[in-house]
């Protein structure tokens, strides 16, 4: 049974990764050699919509990666997801240099109305693409060291993870909001101009990011899959099926979980990374808690434990979003609400638990 449940998730998940290649190939042809007037032709929205869905489809990966497979709920992914998009973001604007409407070479604007004299120490080396690519990586990546190592050493499991988790995406989200944090404050990180000396509206570049993304969510994919059919992976499963057994056994169960939960981090960083130059801006709202529970919800509404279950949710979460949130933006919530409520209560598999049962049907006929 175990085996059969596997092979069938690969397959979805090569199903899964095959529509996404397909559609990086046909969306950017669509995009740059269809006339504009043509019934075929894709918009440059619809492209920046798509690269957003892929972004959130590796944030939901990441999310699934940790609570899936080693059953930690984490309410704090949207920090890691916002940190990342936060270091993209200060590359972006020290791209813009004596470009800004105050004109200075080296100050943003928004220390220029502040009276700053001089950029502060932890914006330096931002204006090098490779520097601020590495700070993606490692600043969430030591947060969740530091953060996960207190909290796993410490045996804080459960709802009481999900609960501090949640309180750090808050407290970073009220820091943030703080002008002389430096980093814009309430309006964040705005007005890019350009990304390694591409032009941010031209439609190439949103191309070449909307492909970049897609990438790295098939890159992640693969990772993540790697992972939970390792030896590693059925020692993180253990830990989720009987934690205190898997202990007993003689595995160091704090080390997976800390070795997890960076990992996923990182992934969530990544995606921030993405997202920040196809919306063009960065600001504290995307440290709400919201958000991380949205995270959850695509997860859950995919189907928890599956990886492409993941991405189907957050693809099928977001596209309702978009659609309400256009035509009637005051309902938008208790849909999302009720969307809960409705896959907890008859479908903890998610989606992709409709076609698992399906195909059970199938294979008895």
């Amino acid at each position: 049974m175990l085996t059969q449940r596997l092979l069938l998730s690969d397959r979805g998940g090569m199903l899964v990764l095959g529509l996404v290649l397909l559609t990086t190939i046909i969306v950017p042809i669509l995009n740059l050699a269809v006339p504009t007037d043509s019934p075929l032709y894709v918009s440059n929205f619809t492209v920046g919509l798509l690269g957003k869905f892929l972004c959130f489809a590796l944030l939901a990966l990441s999310v699934d990666l940790i609570w899936g497979y080693a059953g930690i709920l984490s309410l704090g992914h949207g920090a890691f997801f916002s940190l990342g998009g936060y270091a993209m973001g200060m590359y972006l604007m020290r791209q813009i240099g004596d470009r800004g409407v105050y004109g200075h070479p080296e100050l943003m604007d928004f220390m220029v109305v502040l009276n700053w004299d001089k950029l502060p120490w932890y914006w330096q080396g931002f204006d090098m693409f490779w520097f601020a690519m590495l700070m993606v990586l490692l600043v969430p990546g030591l947060l969740a060291l530091v953060f996960g190592w207190l909290a796993f050493r410490s045996r804080v499991t459960g709802v009481y993870f999900a609960i501090i988790t949640q309180a750090l995406t808050y407290a970073l989200m009220l820091a943030f909001f703080r002008n002389e944090m430096g980093f814009g404050g309430n309006n964040g990180l705005n007005d890019f101009k350009e990304i390694l000396g591409f032009d941010l509206a031209a439609k190439t570049t949103r191309v070449g990011l909307f492909v970049a993304s897609s990438i790295a969510l098939i890159l992640g994919y693969m990772a993540c899959r790697y992972i939970v059919t390792s030896r590693m992976g059925r020692v993180i499963i253990a830990i989720r099926d009987a934690e205190s057994r898997t202990r007993f056994s003689g595995y160091q169960v704090e080390s997976y979980k800390l070795w997890l939960f960076v990992f996923s981090a990182m992934l969530a960083a990544v995606a921030g990374a993405l997202y920040v130059p196809q919306v063009g801006i960065i600001n504290p709202g995307e440290f709400s808690p919201l958000n991380s529970i949205e995270m959850v919800v695509w997860v859950a509404t995919g189907g928890r434990g599956t990886l492409f279950g993941a991405i189907v949710g957050a693809f099928s979460v977001n596209y309702a979003k978009t659609f309400f949130t256009t035509f009637s933006p005051e309902t938008w919530l208790f849909i999302l609400g009720g969307l809960f409520v409705l896959v907890t209560l008859l479908l903890p598999k998610g989606i992709v638990g409709l076609f698992d049962r399906f195909s059970r049907k199938g294979d008895k006929q």
